[in-house]
C-alpha cells in the first residue's frame, strides 16, 4: 500500500525568513531524511504552500497577523532546493488548511512541516474529516510551532482528534 506524506509549508519564510524560528531550523535535516525516506519507497509526496498575493496586509489574516510573507514567487515562498522533490505534488493554499484533500485518495498519511499550531494542525483535522477511516499520522520531530508551548498544544489537540503523535 502507497502512503502519502504531506509536507506542509517547509518554505524559506517559515524556517528563516519573516516568521522563521530556531526551532523550525533545528527540524530541516529531520523533514529531509523524512522526505527521503518516502522518496525510497517511492510513496506519494506532497509539498503545501502557503502563498499569498501582494495585498497580504489587507486581507483578513494580513489583519491579524501584519507581516508579509510567502508572497507568490518571492525567494520567502519557495521550498529550499535540498527539501525540493522532482515528481512531488505543489499544492498552493491561501489559507491555513488546503479544502480540496478529498480530491484525492489517500489510504495512509503522515504529515510533517511549518507551523504545528497553524498549518499542521489545520490540515491534519482537515484529512482527518474527509478521511475518517484511515490512519493520519503526525511526526512532532519533523515539526516546530510559532513557539514550543504552542507547538505542544496543537499535538495535544491532534491526538484528541485520534491524529496519531510519533516521535516525542
Amino acid at each position: 500500500m502507497k502512503k502519502t506524506l504531506i509536507v506542509v509549508d517547509m518554505q524559506k519564510d517559515f524556517i528563516d525568513g519573516a516568521l522563521g524560528t530556531k526551532e523550525a531550523v533545528d527540524i530541516v535535516q529531520n523533514v529531509k531524511n523524512k522526505i527521503a525516506e518516502y522518496k525510497s519507497r517511492g510513496d506519494e509526496i506532497i509539498f503545501t504552500r502557503d502563498t499569498h498575493k501582494q495585498n497580504y496586509l489587507e486581507t483578513n489574516e494580513g489583519r491579524h497577523l501584519p507581516v508579509e510573507h510567502c508572497i507568490e514567487e518571492t525567494e520567502g515562498w519557495k521550498i529550499p532546493e535540498e527539501l525540493y522533490v522532482e515528481g512531488a505534488t505543489y499544492l498552493n493554499k491561501p489559507s491555513f488548511g488546503y479544502t480540496d484533500w478529498d480530491k484525492f485518495d489517500f489510504k495512509d498519511v503522515e504529515i510533517i512541516g511549518l507551523c504545528t499550531d497553524i498549518c499542521v494542525v489545520s490540515n491534519a483535522l482537515i484529512i482527518k474529516a474527509a478521511f475518517p477511516e484511515i490512519d493520519v499520522t503526525v511526526d512532532a520531530r519533523c515539526c516546530a510551532g510559532v513557539t514550543p508551548e504552542t507547538h505542544e498544544a496543537a499535538l495535544t489537540t491532534m491526538r484528541c482528534c485520534q491524529v496519531n503523535v510519533i516521535g516525542e
